[in-house]
């Protein structure tokens, strides 16, 4: 048995597409649009994982776009997404620089949450050992839930 997937539902395919690709760094590996059951599912893999991805052979995100319309809540109790980086700072500076909100900032030099367009909850997990401890992030509060 091997992990292949996680399907998260979104409302919106571009801001979707925006969140994860563009600002958390995601790759769009395929997509496939099935207009007898009305939905479109986009598979996204981390770019280290992308190689492997297209051979399926690595773990991705599945987003699934119902074309007709729904109202998703709960989407914490779903649980989260987790996503090794390199350098945990660099990873949330350039996230909030570009209007992401960083739930629970990396204060320990290891581990932040943000939260995608549809809440969900994504975890950064810092590659290898925690980075020293630095600020503004040792000293800043959690914003919202994670």
């Amino acid at each position: 048995m091997r992990y292949l997937h996680t399907m998260v539902r979104v409302k919106d395919v571009d801001e979707s597409l925006d969140f994860y690709c563009k600002k958390l760094g995601l790759e769009e590996i395929r997509r496939h649009e099935n207009e007898g059951g009305r939905f479109t599912l986009i598979f996204l893999a981390a770019p280290d994982d992308k190689e492997r991805a297209l051979a399926d052979q690595a773990p991705m995100v599945e987003l699934t776009y119902n074309w007709d319309p729904e109202d998703y809540s709960g989407g914490r109790n779903f649980g989260h997404l987790a996503y090794a980086v390199d350098d945990i700072y660099e990873t949330c500076a350039r996230l909030q620089k570009s209007g992401v909100t960083i739930n629970r900032p990396p204060r320990d030099g290891r581990m932040a949450f943000v939260r995608s367009p549809d809440g969900i909850s994504i975890e950064l997990l810092q590659k290898g050992e925690p980075l020293e401890k630095t600020e503004p992030w040792a000293s800043m509060e959690n914003t919202g839930t994670w």
